[in-house]
């Protein structure tokens, strides 16, 4: 018999083990399941033995060309059915469609498949015809259909597979049985235990929610059948004609055999959630599943926890902890991760850890680099599975002494003439910036821009820990071997001027940006910094695209944002990733509007905004484009910043130019200003000269100068900024408007008052 298992994505590997070690053979891997070929006994044990499979379809036909529904049903019709249905049965349909233009409706399929079965059976039973079921139905029949090849199943197994029947409660957020068993099969704790079967090791999950993956772990450990779990489960096959009850019952009496000689191995699993209600739902499905005397729970804050509290000297990690903002906690999720990233640095050397997560951006918070990755789907999220090792007291001794090994004879030859002199460039530029900066509270700022024409670069330093290093493209003229030695000599004389190791100098090439070139994403590792400014934290990252996320020449603008938003409502226009608007928060705006074209940076934006606290219903973000935004709302603003690119393309209209475009945004933008509020217009066109006649509307004020920090001091064009104002005149206007306006209402008010005396004199 033939038959088809299945799978959610990336697990056929683990399903093809659990076949062979089932019985089965001739496995093949197919999109979406497996196929195998196995008598009932292997057929029996794979359904109550698998931890990872879905669903067991047994095949019955298959054929060709098939492309209407009319071969559908005519093809289905040919099919013997009376041999698994009859009058006195129930009978369900289900399938799966594929590559097939004229079906328009893929359920039409499982209707005409119906239809067929139907009318065959009224044919063989003297129309007598079987009732459809789709709730309770003793046999479900499935058929998949793909280009022109139809495929006809029994169902095998039943629908629900995966589920073992422990559950007696869930938290709000659960992990499939079986995808939990998936992530403990790629574990470094299943590969400990396939090498030595007669030993557990020692697993903790500190995020247990509901408590699957640490009972999963103890079915695992004990040689405990899923199948097995809820004594007289029911499968399928058992209202199949073909079912043998005495070889199923020889197969039953196997499990529990191998369960029973299970239960007596040394088994430490460890399951801790901060949430008690949790915990408590986490022991009452243990119970049900007859694992409770395996597992230690515990409520347990993983952030706060000692090394008292790790239960062993070596042992595993495998968790699913949250991905969203914790329910317990007003704190930034990212804030959540990177504790984690502290707690398995300092308390857990020696121990494998292994994190699923659904947001990778979460997992450079930890802070470690994995070993490797998982890509696997839960509910059809692609979520990753990161795989650690940390190491223990004695292996990073050595470690770290083989790396200042390494670094002492890096740094003890001698630099070429040309590193030598950049050295002593970025040498005299740091004498002089890094007490000014020190003095003002700032950690992160340009050391050096291309001030030797051959060494052409923008470097800026981050919190004395890490350096961004963006290489200016050199011109077509100069050989490619020349601008390859520069940088290195450039990066060599980097690493001696700063102190900051080479793994952390971080390298790209800036050109001319044009059109959409500004979010071009340059590597893919969703690796985020904490850096700060102004009493602000911002996330960074350092690789994946052309800028780090915190423009370094704004820092003065951004604090006079914070100066100028006590009580105001702020509009931040071409938004980036929010940190002006997160300058604004703390300086105690009321109210913030963040916008931006681009959901990459808006997201950033948002998670910018959370890592400082500001979460309230009083920030608000909006995809869209800014000139659209403005023309398409009505609200006024005290402070709006405007930062916009040079050239930005959209799909919804032509291409944007700073220098073209900006009178039509500044009139835009000044039309949501408040009287008194004020706009701050700023850029990075070299080139830009704004139009002489916006003089003669507005009340405008050149402030560039003082908005260029002592770091970017050398290059006073680094950007423009200009503050705009609506015109004493204007205010001037608006105020006896509503003088006239508030005279007119007390006149009204007099005049209901007489009225309101009879007469009398008011």
């Amino acid at each position: 018999m033939i038959f088809f298992v299945t799978s959610a994505q990336n697990q056929n590997d683990i399903i093809s083990e659990e076949a062979s070690k089932a019985g089965c053979t001739s496995i093949k891997p197919f999109p979406g399941g497996v196929e195998f070929t196995a008598d009932l006994k292997a057929a029996y044990t794979f359904c109550i033995t698998t931890r990872v499979a879905t669903r067991v379809l047994l095949g019955l036909y298959e054929e060709d060309g098939i492309e209407s529904s009319d071969d559908l049903y005519a093809a289905s019709a040919n099919i013997p059915w009376e041999d698994w249905v009859n009058p006195s049965l129930t009978f369900s349909v289900t399938e799966t469609v594929k590559h097939t233009e004229w079906l328009h409706n893929s359920h039409f399929a499982a209707i005409r498949l119906k239809d067929a079965i139907v009318d065959r059976i009224r044919s063989k039973f003297n129309q007598e015809r079987p009732v459809v079921d789709t709730e309770n139905p003793d046999v479900t029949f499935h058929i998949h259909l793909d280009d022109g090849h139809l495929y006809w199943y029994v169902d095998f197994s039943g629908r629900a597979l995966y589920k073992r029947g422990y559950r007696r409660g869930e938290t709000e957020a659960v992990l499939a049985e079986y995808l939990a068993s998936a992530v403990l099969y790629r574990s470094d704790w299943r590969r400990a235990m396939a090498a030595d079967p007669t030993k557990v090791p020692v697993l903790l999950d500190p995020f247990c929610g509901s408590g699957t993956l640490a009972i999963e772990a103890a079915l695992a450990a004990t040689d405990t059948a899923p199948g097995i779990v809820t004594p007289g489960r029911t499968f399928a096959f058992q209202k199949l004609p073909i079912h043998d009850e005495k070889i199923w019952q020889g197969c039953l009496d196997e499990a529990k055999a191998k369960a029973e000689e299970g239960r007596k191995k040394d088994i430490h699993i460890y399951a801790w959630d901060i949430d008690k209600k949790a915990v408590n739902i986490a022991k009452g499905n243990a119970k049900a599943a007859g694992m409770d005397s395996f597992i230690s729970f515990g409520v347990q804050d993983f952030t706060d926890i000692t090394k008292d509290d790790v239960p062993s000297s070596e042992g595993y990690i495998v968790t699913d902890p949250p991905y969203g903002i914790r329910m317990d906690t007003d704190e930034p999720i990212e804030l959540l991760y990177r504790k984690m990233g502290e707690q398995f640095s300092n308390l857990f050397g020696g121990w494998h850890i292994s994190v699923l997560c659904g947001d990778q951006r979460l997992l450079s918070y930890i802070d470690m680099k994995p070993d490797r990755t998982n890509t696997i789907s839960n509910g059809g999220i692609p979520c990753q599975l990161a795989h650690y090792y940390v190491f223990n007291e004695q292996e990073r001794a050595d470690m770290t002494a083989k790396a200042i090994q390494r670094k002492a004879e890096r740094l003890a030859a001698p630099l070429s003439p040309g590193a030598q002199m950049a050295y002593n460039r970025l040498k005299k530029n740091l004498d002089a910036l890094n007490p000014r900066m020190a003095e003002q509270g700032v950690t992160c700022y340009r050391i050096y821009d291309a001030d030797m024409p051959e060494y052409s670069a923008a470097i800026d330093m981050y919190e004395k820990t890490y350096i961004s290093l963006q290489e200016y493209e050199a011109p077509p003229e100069i050989p490619e071997e020349d601008v390859k030695r520069r940088l290195d000599e450039l990066v060599d004389a980097t690493e001696r001027a700063t102190g900051i190791d080479r793994e952390r100098i971080y390298v790209k090439q800036r050109s001319i940006q044009s059109g959409k070139s500004q979010y071009i994403k340059f590597a893919d590792t969703s690796k985020y910094y904490i850096v700060h400014e102004n009493g602000g934290s911002y996330l960074v990252n350092f690789t994946d695209y052309l800028d780090t996320g915190l423009f370094l020449d704004h820092r003065p603008i951004r604090a006079k944002i914070a100066e100028l938003s006590s009580g105001k409502r702020f509009l931040n226009l071409f938004c980036y990733t929010g940190s002006a608007t997160v300058q604004a928060a703390k300086g105690g705006a009321i109210s913030t509007v963040s916008v931006d074209s681009s959901s990459t940076y808006l997201d950033w934006a948002q998670q910018n905004m959370r890592l400082n606290g500001f979460t309230g219903m009083n920030h608000f973000f909006y995809r869209s484009d800014c000139m659209q935004f403005l023309y398409d709302t009505y609200d006024r603003y005290d402070v709006i910043f405007c930062d916009p690119p040079t050239y930005s393309n959209s799909k919804n209209r032509s291409s944007f130019e700073l220098q073209r475009d900006h009178v039509d945004l500044l009139k835009a933008a000044m039309m949501h200003l408040d009287m008194q509020g004020i706009l701050i217009f700023s850029g990075n066109y070299r080139k830009f000269t704004l139009a002489p006649f916006l003089y003669d509307d507005y009340d405008i004020e050149d402030i560039t100068r003082e908005t260029i920090g002592d770091d970017f001091s050398r290059d006073p064009k680094i950007h423009f900024c200009y503050t705009i104002r609506k015109k004493k005149e204007m205010q001037a206007r608006k105020i006896v408007v509503n003088v006239k306006k508030l005279i007119v209402k007390k006149k009204e008010d007099i005049g209901d008052e007489k009225e309101g005396h009879d007469g009398e004199e008011a």
